[in-house]
């Protein structure tokens, strides 16, 4: 991300405690995937902090290259794929559901699409006006940029649940001030605004803690 690779470690840190925490508020299957979320953020910004220090080292050498190409793999493969499987598999309502099985189509279309092309190459990363700016080869660059932001965002829109509407309209504007403030490393500039909304995610685990307790004392009392 922007600024320092401090950055992209502490929000490593932060989202990585608070998918822990998720993950432990957790009371059935269908939840794990999206209280994941966090923690996996936390993983890809660690992965950038390592970057940023390699960068500054060696920017040609093959941690560079390694590390550059696991985070393209998450940025543009993984999460167009992931997170709306994640939003579906919680949603209760049918309907809702329904409509997120098809971003959940459409997110592995992307995925599918982009993954040989990011395996194929070429592929770089260099620091660039305070920011790391991803280089890499991709066919119909602003169609599949609409499809990911639609993958990503609409099924949290979607969603019954309020923390997650809350998570989803983050994750738009943060998209769109990435491209407005930031065109040049917006890949990057997105994801730590990802990773950063990734946080309200605790405030659904919690209350759905709350209500799990509050219904087994109920149950208890009769």
């Amino acid at each position: 991300m922007c600024f320092s690779p401090e950055a992209s470690f502490a929000a490593a840190g932060l989202t990585g405690l608070v998918g822990c925490v998720c993950v432990a508020r957790t009371t059935r299957w269908r939840e794990l995937p999206l209280a994941l979320t966090p923690l996996l953020f936390g993983i890809q910004q660690s992965i950038e902090g390592g970057l940023w220090l390699t960068l500054r080292t060696a920017p040609t050498g093959p941690s560079a290259t390694t590390l550059t190409l696991v985070y393209l793999l998450f940025a543009k493969v993984f999460w167009p794929a992931y997170a709306p499987f994640a939003a579906c598999v919680i949603e209760p309502a049918a309907r809702r559901r329904n409509l997120m099985l098809m971003l959940v189509a459409l997110g592995l279309a992307v995925a599918g699409y982009v993954l040989p092309q990011v395996l194929a190459g070429p592929r770089a990363a260099e620091i660039a006006r305070g920011c790391i700016v991803y280089h890499a080869a991709q066919d119909h660059a602003d169609l599949l940029d609409v499809a990911y932001l639609l993958a990503v965002s609409l099924p949290l829109l979607l969603s019954s649940y309020r923390a997650i509407v809350i998570l989803g309209v983050i994750v738009v504007a943060g998209c769109l001030a990435a491209y407005a403030l930031y065109a040049w490393a917006a890949l990057s500039v997105w994801c730590f605004f990802a990773a950063a909304a990734s946080i309200t995610l605790l405030a659904h685990f919690e209350a759905a803690r709350r209500r799990a307790t509050a219904g087994a004392t109920l149950a208890t009392a009769k």
